[in-house]
C-alpha cells in the first residue's frame, strides 16, 4: 500500500476515534506526500459518517441493556442543554 493511501486511512481513523493528535499528524503526512485536499476532506467524511454510525449503534445498545436507567439519564442531559453547557 502506497504512503498516500496510508495517510488517507490514518485520518479518518483518527477522526473515527476523535484523536486531534493523531489527526494533527497524518495530515501534516498526508499533505507532505502531496495528497489533495479533497482526498483528505473524503477521508474526514468517512470517519465522521464511521463514528456516527458506530456511536449511534453504541446508543441503541446501551439503551437496550440498561432500559430506563439511559433514558433518564437522556433527560437529565435534555435539561442540561436547555440551561447551557454547565461551564458557567
Amino acid at each position: 500500500m502506497d504512503t498516500q493511501t496510508k495517510e488517507l486511512i490514518a485520518i479518518g481513523a483518527s477522526v473515527t476515534a476523535n484523536c486531534v493528535p493523531c489527526l494533527r499528524f497524518h495530515l501534516k503526512k498526508a499533505r507532505e506526500t502531496g495528497v489533495d485536499e479533497a482526498k483528505i476532506q473524503t477521508a474526514v467524511s468517512i470517519g465522521r459518517l464511521v463514528r456516527k454510525g458506530a456511536a449511534s449503534n453504541w446508543n441503541e445498545e446501551a439503551e437496550t441493556l440498561l432500559g430506563s436507567v439511559v433514558a433518564a439519564v437522556s433527560t437529565d442531559e435534555k435539561d442540561q442543554a436547555q440551561k447551557g453547557c454547565g461551564c458557567s
